[in-house]
């Protein structure tokens, strides 16, 4: 913790773990205030949205804390620079993940930009992760609590942002952050941690996608050509999904009974051209292997890497892989000794250097 005082606004969720990082700062002996952010308002009063719920969550653990909180209102950044996007890549027939392009977008520009001009030295989020100076460079490292990392969603952001960001539990385990919410007698010590996309909550997913997506029906086959069913329009999908696919097994003619064909099904290819969605039995059918991928629209958080070996993730919560990074013309080739599972186009490939996170780009393409 910086020795100096310093004045730093807190993005407060309204979850445990904003509240913690505001209230290490303030026993720091920080000027602490608070900021909620309001990303999405479309349908604020249907049942799914608990932004007003996290609002008076937010504003409680402020309360207790003793530092004023701010009510800011980003539905219109957020629309235009992350809902947009989001969408076009769905209807790429892609799978983006919101949460990398919001940090990117909101809580690391527009919010960074407002705390600014609230006279903030710093801001401060609730991510499980790390920064650190060496040599001049800041460094975005891992939150020490592995199973809580959130590395992964801040791989875009730049050294002037890791500059002037604070991740106060990225250096605790969540068990130890609980802990001390109680003891400190915060309201939301219990909340539940918010799962799903940062603006869609909890809302069913297919749901909420249905009003903004087009449907196309189409055909699911295997991969042999047999038709299995009929899929409700191919952005509704993700590669390696298992659950929602409405088909049952198909039998072999003669096959022996308790035979394979009651293997799950999973989604293996999206053909845009002719509107199929192939699936597979068999979690570790070959079409799910991928032995490389190549990425673009890269970000580095310092240098961009060179030839090497690395440690790359192509979706949060996996180990790191170990990697051969060959770089292109904006673009990066990841090549893996072992084949990786439902590599994804649209999801982001993240590199790592031990503790150190790199940055990465979006996946373009699997390479079988």
């Amino acid at each position: 913790m910086n020795p100096k005082k310093q004045r730093i606004v807190v993005g407060l969720s309204g979850g445990v773990d904003s509240a913690v990082s505001a209230w290490l700062l303030k026993q720091a002996g920080h000027e602490v205030v608070g900021i909620f952010m309001k990303n999405w308002e479309d349908d604020d009063d249907s049942e799914y949205c608990s932004s007003n719920i996290d609002f008076v969550d937010a504003a409680a653990v402020a309360d207790v804390i003793g530092i004023e909180i701010e009510h800011v209102n980003f539905a219109a950044e957020y629309k235009d620079r992350v809902f947009a996007e989001f969408l076009r890549e769905y209807q790429a027939g892609r799978t983006p993940n919101p949460d990398v392009l919001c940090n990117a977008e909101i809580k690391f520009k527009a919010f960074l930009d407002h705390a600014m001009r609230l006279g903030a030295e710093k801001i401060a989020t609730g991510h499980y992760a790390r920064v650190r100076e060496q040599d001049g460079q800041v460094q975005l490292l891992k939150g020490l609590d592995p199973l809580k990392d959130q590395s992964y969603f801040l791989h875009r952001l730049n050294q002037a942002q890791l500059r002037k960001t604070m991740f106060p539990v990225g250096e605790l385990p969540k068990t130890e952050v609980r802990r001390l919410a109680e003891e400190i007698g915060l309201p939301n010590a219990k909340k539940k941690d918010s799962t799903g996309i940062c603006f869609i909550g909890e809302r069913p997913f297919r749901e909420f996608l249905n009003r903004y997506l087009s449907h196309k029906p189409g055909p699911i086959k295997d991969d042999r050509g047999r038709k299995l069913g009929e899929h409700v329009g191919l952005s509704f999908y993700t590669l390696g999904q298992r659950q929602g696919l409405g088909i049952g097994g198909v039998k072999e003619k003669g096959a022996p009974r308790g035979g394979g064909e009651h293997a799950p099904w999973f989604v293996a290819r999206k053909d845009l051209d002719t509107n199929t969605l192939v699936v597979v039995q068999g979690h570790d059918h070959p079409l799910l292997q991928s032995r490389g991928l190549v990425a673009q629209d890269l970000s580095w958080t310092g240098q961009a890497p060179a030839f090497g070996g690395f440690g790359a993730k192509t979706r949060y919560r996996q180990a790191d892989a170990p990697c051969a990074l060959t770089p292109g013309e904006g673009s990066i080739r990841l090549d893996f000794p072992q084949a990786q599972w439902a590599v994804t186009p649209g999801q982001s490939a993240v590199l790592y250097d031990g503790d150190v996170c790199l940055g990465g780009g979006v996946i373009a393409e699997a390479i079988a």
